[in-house]
C-alpha cells in the first residue's frame, strides 16, 4: 500500500516520529519536574519532608515549586494543597508541626470566624475566597478539621465537642484504627462560585 502512495506513506512515517518525539518529551519533562521536587525537599525538615512525599505518592508532581513551597491545585477534593518548606509549631491536641495546608470551597458565615479559630487555630477560612483550609502535618487530620469544622459551622457540635471529639480520633490514629471522619471529607464541598467581593462603601 505504501509504494502506491509515497506521500502517504512519508506523512504516516512522519507522524509516528513526531508522537514518538512528544512522547519522549513528556517523559523526560516528567523526570525533571520528579528530580526538582525531589532536590528541592531534600534539605527540609524532617516533617516537611514525608508530608511532601506522603502527597507526591497519591497526587504526582506538583503543578508548582518554590524553594519553601510545593503546590498542587484541584488535586482530590481539594482546591489546592500546599506542602511548606517550614514548620509552624502547633500544639493541639498534641505537640506537633504544621506544614500541609489543605483548601475547599466554603462560605463560612462571618459570625462563625470566631468560634472555628477555638475549635483549632490551623482551620482558617478567608470570606472573600470563599475558602475553608485546614493546616497539620497529614492529609487525615486535614479531613478530620475540615470535618468538625463543618459540624460546628452547621451548629451540629459545640466548640468544646469538637474539640473533644478531634482528640479521640487523634488518639485513635496513633492506635492504628483511624476512624472514618479521618479518611475522607464528609460533606458536599460546593462547586460553584462561594467567593464573598464585599460591597463598596466608596463611589468611584
Amino acid at each position: 500500500m505504501f509504494q502506491d502512495h509515497p506521500f502517504k506513506s512519508s506523512c504516516i512515517l512522519g507522524t509516528l516520529v513526531l508522537i514518538a518525539a512528544l512522547g519522549g518529551a513528556q517523559t523526560a519533562l516528567a523526570q525533571q519536574d520528579s528530580a526538582k521536587a525531589e532536590q528541592i525537599i531534600q534539605d527540609w525538615p524532617e516533617t516537611s519532608k514525608k508530608a511532601a512525599q506522603a502527597m507526591i505518592e497519591k497526587y504526582g508532581q506538583p503543578q508548582e515549586t518554590t524553594k519553601t513551597l510545593l503546590i498542587w491545585r484541584g488535586n482530590g477534593p481539594w482546591v489546592r494543597t500546599i506542602v511548606y518548606g517550614y514548620e509552624t509549631d502547633h500544639n493541639f491536641p498534641m505537640p506537633h508541626k504544621d506544614v500541609l495546608e489543605q483548601v475547599i470551597h466554603y462560605d463560612v458565615p462571618p459570625d462563625l470566624f470566631d468560634d472555628l479559630a477555638h475549635f483549632d487555630g490551623s482551620v482558617i477560612a478567608e470570606r472573600t475566597k470563599g475558602e475553608l483550609a485546614a493546616r497539620c502535618d497529614k492529609e487525615l487530620a486535614n479531613f478530620l478539621a475540615l470535618n468538625l469544622a463543618n459540624d460546628v459551622i452547621k451548629g451540629e457540635k459545640s466548640v468544646q465537642e469538637a474539640r473533644a471529639e478531634y482528640s479521640e480520633a487523634i488518639q485513635q490514629v496513633m492506635a492504628g484504627n483511624p476512624p472514618e471522619i479521618t479518611q475522607s471529607l464528609n460533606f458536599e464541598v460546593p462547586n460553584s462560585d462561594v467567593t464573598n467581593p464585599d460591597e463598596a462603601t466608596i463611589k468611584q
